[in-house]
């Protein structure tokens, strides 16, 4: 199999942990410590806090998706230009977030990554995006 195909099976079984909450995944999509550099700051966390963290997450924002406008998976690196979007539960209101994530990757499953968010309301002007995130994504 190649590094491409095993990124892209990798990935599109994280994309079923943010969209279906399907947390048994997490195991085989995320090494046994996983190194975050984002808005918290730098840290390390367990596999199993992190899945405890994206079902309080997902509890919090139950529509949450992750909508991507363009990606690369090459070796042992991946990266995604997103909007992340989601309903606030107080207000009714739609929310967004653009961001760019870097990954390392190791033994087939995510080792580090750098997330850089934009505020709140900001979204990408594409006109239209991938269909899932391994998808090519649409002509220009």
């Amino acid at each position: 199999m190649s590094d491409e195909s095993v990124l892209r099976d990798l990935f599109d079984r994280w994309e079923r942990v943010w969209h279906e909450g399907q947390y048994d995944l997490v195991p085989d999509c995320v090494a046994p410590t996983y190194i975050r550099h984002d808005e918290a700051g730098d840290r390390t966390v367990t596999r199993e806090a992190y899945a405890a963290e994206l079902a309080r997450l997902r509890q919090d924002r139950p529509d949450v998706r992750i909508v991507v406008y363009d990606h690369a998976l090459h070796g042992s690196r991946a990266w995604y230009r997103f909007t992340m979007t989601w309903t606030d539960q107080s207000t009714g209101e739609a929310r967004s977030r653009a961001g760019l994530q870097a990954y390392r990757i190791e033994d087939g499953r995510l080792a580090e990554t750098w997330v850089i968010l934009q505020p709140l309301g900001s979204a990408w002007s594409d006109p239209v995006a991938q269909e899932r995130w391994t998808s090519p994504p649409p002509a220009r």
